[in-house]
């Protein structure tokens, strides 16, 4: 038996959550629905215009949602990534450690600037991003541990790495460790944003294929260039061996490799949207590596999910984990 389920690669980002009215984001020339990335002085700007003290924080980054809700199910799950030895570092190799997630900072932190992911929530539920990279942009080669992706059944690849050079060639040699050992690979396209202005990296990430992706609809006709979603499955199929599409209250779409299923999802009110794609392919992947088939995982995904969206955060406690059943 591997030692993980599933070993993630990913930005380390320190999730802080404002609840803000659409007027702001216009006011502030946010750009709604999306994630876009910032420098340092814009993030200042943005904080000047904010009570900081009103912020929920969270140890975050896409990937690593997804690695704590999998070890949240009692799954085995590896995280790789960059932190500083600032305040927020420390706060976020923390959160790591009681979530459960073995992670490379045990050996491996770093001067600097810890990442963080400024969440602006509006009243429709919907999530507006502005994320400075800090010392996660730094994320290379020389984070990758070798051992530990041999040691897992799977590797789950974050496409908001696309962003950075060295991330960038960090998903690509882990890829490469993991095909040539037999571990599978997963990759999530993170966000239409990512899609749409990094198209040619992600498509680099893909190479000749891979062996699960994960996405929703947006992202989807954005990568295949249409609305149709008979052609765009017809282009994930073609990159990706099994697939899931969310989408939303729609549910999800899913292709295990030989027959496509749709899972509905359960009827809900959303107030908060964020970390809800994360939750989905941590708890997808914990199903499918303890015996549930693409069906089963699919329907306790978006259980999940939809429990997440009808409160504030990007993610669950363990008790409502464990409400979900498995």
């Amino acid at each position: 038996m591997k030692k993980y389920n599933v070993f993630g690669i990913g930005n380390a980002l320190v999730d802080m959550e404002f609840l803000v009215k659409d007027e702001w984001l216009k006011r502030m020339s946010v750009e709604k629905g999306v994630m876009t990335l910032v420098d340092e002085k814009r993030q200042h700007e943005l904080m000047n215009n904010l009570d900081p003290f009103e912020a929920k924080k969270f140890c975050g980054g896409s990937a690593a949602n997804t690695m704590i809700a999998l070890s949240q199910f009692g799954g085995r799950s590896f995280y790789t990534c960059k932190v500083s030895t600032d305040e927020l570092g420390e706060f976020y190799f923390g959160d790591l450690v009681r979530e459960g997630v073995a992670t490379n900072l045990s050996a491996k932190r770093t001067d600097g600037i810890t990442g963080k992911c400024m969440v602006f929530i509006t009243p429709d539920a919907e999530r507006s991003m502005n994320t400075f990279l800090g010392v996660s942009e730094k994320l290379s080669i020389n984070d990758i541990m070798e051992k530990d992706i041999i040691d897992s059944e799977y590797i789950y690849l974050e496409g908001y790495l696309a962003s950075s050079k060295t991330g960038k060639e960090a998903v690509l040699e882990a890829k490469k460790i993991a095909q040539k050992n037999d571990v599978k690979v997963a990759l999530t396209l993170s966000d239409l944003g990512m899609v749409r202005h990094f198209r040619t990296e992600i498509e680099e990430m893909i190479g000749s294929g891979i062996d699960l992706l994960f996405c929703n609809f947006e992202e989807a006709s954005e990568f295949a260039r249409s609305s149709n979603i008979e052609e765009v499955m017809d282009k994930v199929k073609k990159i990706a061996k099994t697939f899931v599409i969310t989408r939303g209250a729609k549910g999800a779409i899913i292709f295990d490799g030989n027959n496509f299923q749709h899972v509905e999802a359960p009827k809900v009110t959303p107030i908060d949207t964020t970390g809800a794609g994360d939750l989905f392919a941590g708890t997808f992947l914990y199903a499918i590596t303890h015996g549930k088939n693409f069906q089963h995982a699919g329907a306790l995904a978006c259980k999940a999910a939809s429990k997440l969206v009808t409160q504030y955060g990007a993610r669950l406690t363990r008790d409502q984990i464990k409400e979900l059943g498995d």
